[in-house]
């Protein structure tokens, strides 16, 4: 029984420290959680932003709009500006030391239905994931307390209240994923509260992995090569302009081959202001070269 006193006890302390932080994001569908960063500000996951407007609710039960300051889609974050009036801000904790069998807390306010609070540990470290569009995030801490739907966005905290992670992914069954609350992700929320959202180059493709391109090549009777298969080409995006078209294999950027997703994103990210990419394309037998511009 002293242990689960203990957690009781650790439990009432955190809702009480770090709960009026926590706020509800949007209203009915698509709804996620938030945490109060700082006077008027909201930090969040990206993909619970829709449009320049959000609902906010507060843990006293008043709603507002807020305003989208910065997003980082790619890195899954955005901060809102909403009057928080009285609301605090949550006190930033120290990665150092947070490692596998560290106790954690998480918490959340699905959509502003009320506080959620749940115990976990951290069950690894430097875990990656995908974004929302594609991009590998990594560095992630994986936690074992349990997630409601509703509840990304919210934040994973220690004994004291003060914020360790901001959860944003599910991986399997009770287990989810955190980017850890470390200098980078000050600095990053920093730049986001200032309006500066990171303009990464986009080609505008939906894309398919090497495995499906060689089966698909494989079975119209073409030869095998690695490459990512164009599967959608945005009307009017970059790649469109440079001819890019459904079904080819992108099989090199920048000059260096191209056998996944991740490698295509590094040579984007290698992309200057303005600048332009070279892409080998295969289409069918032919090899075609062609310039895709970010201007």
């Amino acid at each position: 029984m002293p242990v689960l006193q203990g957690v009781k006890e650790a439990v009432e302390q955190v809702a009480a420290a770090a709960g009026p932080s926590l706020v509800g994001v949007g209203q009915r569908w698509g709804v996620g959680s938030g945490v109060i960063v700082a006077s008027g500000k909201v930090l969040t996951n990206a993909h619970n932003v829709r449009g320049s407007e959000v609902s906010i609710t507060f843990s006293d039960g008043r709603t507002e709009t807020g305003t989208v300051a910065g997003t980082d889609v790619d890195g899954d974050l955005a901060i809102i500006d909403v009057d928080t009036k009285a609301a605090p801000a949550i006190g930033w904790g120290s990665p150092n030391g947070v490692g596998i069998g560290t106790a954690v807390l998480a918490l959340a306010n699905p959509g502003g239905r009320g506080l959620r609070v749940t115990v976990g540990i951290v069950s690894g470290t430097e875990r990656s994931f995908r974004g929302p569009r594609g991009r590998r995030i990594s560095g992630s801490l994986e936690h074992t307390a349990p997630l409601l739907p509703g509840s990304s966005g919210g934040p994973i905290v220690d004994e004291d209240g003060k914020l360790l992670g901001l959860n944003t992914n599910r991986l399997g069954e009770g287990f989810y994923l955190a980017i850890p609350a470390d200098e980078t992700l000050r600095e990053r929320v920093d730049a986001l509260s200032r309006g500066e959202s990171p303009a990464r180059p986009r080609l505008g493709v939906a894309i398919a992995g090497a495995d499906v391109a060689r089966g698909l090549r494989r079975a119209v009777g073409l030869a095998e090569v690695d490459g990512l298969l164009v599967r959608g080409v945005e009307d009017d995006g970059p790649a469109a302009k440079a001819g890019v078209r459904e079904g080819d294999l992108i099989i090199e950027a920048g000059g260096e081959a191209v056998r996944d997703a991740d490698e295509l994103h590094a040579a984007l990210d290698r992309v200057k202001a303005g600048g332009t990419l070279a892409l080998k394309l295969l289409r069918g037998t032919e090899e075609r070269d062609v310039s895709v511009s970010f201007g």
